[in-house]
């Protein structure tokens, strides 16, 4: 099965456009307060909801609920990536509007078992790495052996420390309830803001398609 590729903290509108071109199935906007890739401020809301060819997904961590269902209706967001402590129930109250993407932090050991309560609740799990309090973007990877050991059918995505030299090991991983590798500070010159050669030349890796010559929209000098 072909692997789905997302590229998280997209903050320009060029950037953007250009994972349209590219052909990367969802792109990720973050609404975390403390986040250096909050998209508030940097991306207006229009650009976002009239933004077609590309399924966008709004990361939010332990949100007030009516602020997500507004923040939804405003990006036109078609899903929504739970990246906090938030409970099963408060999933499913989410999921009542958008299709819910449920992440959790991976250590050096998981306890599968206690995702379960969330599998009724989600569309999808995200597994990330567990770095002290941080809620992601670390740039770091957890060991992906753990993933072998996956109990379940519910289809995640991986994240965590993925960069442009990973797309071969992507590629061969047996793993059948992966569904799509989640990509954002390893593709980066400053965070929120994409290298786009980096993710072209990954995302024809991992797809195996040939590279176009033209590398869409780069960063401002």
């Amino acid at each position: 099965m072909e692997l789905n590729i997302k590229v998280c903290g997209i903050t320009r509108e060029q950037d953007l456009q250009a994972l349209v071109q590219y052909g990367v199935n969802y792109a990720g906007f973050i609404f975390y307060e403390r986040s250096p890739r909050l998209v508030r401020g940097k991306l207006d809301a229009a650009i976002v909801r009239s933004t077609a060819g590309i399924k966008k997904v709004g990361v939010f961590v332990d949100e007030d609920l009516q602020t997500v269902q507004q923040l939804v209706a405003d990006n036109g967001l078609d899903l929504v990536q739970l990246h906090g402590n938030e409970t099963p129930e408060y999933c499913a109250a989410i999921r009542k509007i958008v299709p819910v993407v449920k992440a959790f932090r991976i250590g050096e050991q998981v306890s599968w078992q206690e995702l379960a309560p969330f599998i009724p609740v989600s569309d999808y799990f995200l597994f990330d790495t567990a770095v002290g309090k941080s809620y992601g973007g670390t740039g770091q990877q957890f060991n992906w052996d753990l993933l072998k050991s996956y109990p379940f059918s519910h289809p995640f995505f991986l994240s965590g420390g993925i960069g442009p030299e990973h797309a071969a090991a992507l590629a061969e991983l047996e793993l059948p309830a992966l569904f799509a590798v989640d990509v954002n500070s390893r593709f980066e010159t400053a965070p929120g803001v994409k290298d786009m050669e980096k993710v072209q030349g990954f995302v024809s890796a991992l797809l195996r398609r040939p590279q176009s010559t033209d590398h869409g929209p780069q960063p401002s000098a």
